[in-house]
């Protein structure tokens, strides 16, 4: 069982409704990834989510990850597409 520390940002605190919390992932000692955390905030937060992480990203433990199959850290950021200048 592995629990990890989720934190929301702009749009994805928007969609979460929350700034951060704590999932839980049951699991025979392999890590949760990223596409099994993708997958637990559809389910919880629906299309609101999914238009986020469509072009989004996730920073595990500091480091950006697309990747489904990356295992997740201890903390994990939801990050929207940011404007840039």
């Amino acid at each position: 069982m592995a629990t990890i520390t989720v934190r929301y940002f702009a749009a994805a605190a928007e969609a979460a409704g929350r700034d951060q919390e704590q999932l839980t992932f049951d699991g025979a000692g392999a890590l949760p990834t990223v596409g099994a955390l993708r997958a637990e905030l559809l389910g919880r937060y629906g299309d609101s989510m999914a238009k986020v992480l469509r072009s989004g990203s996730f920073l595990v433990d500091g480091k950006v990850s697309r990747d489904d199959s990356r295992p997740l850290g201890e903390t994990v950021d939801i990050l929207p597409p940011f404007a840039g200048g």
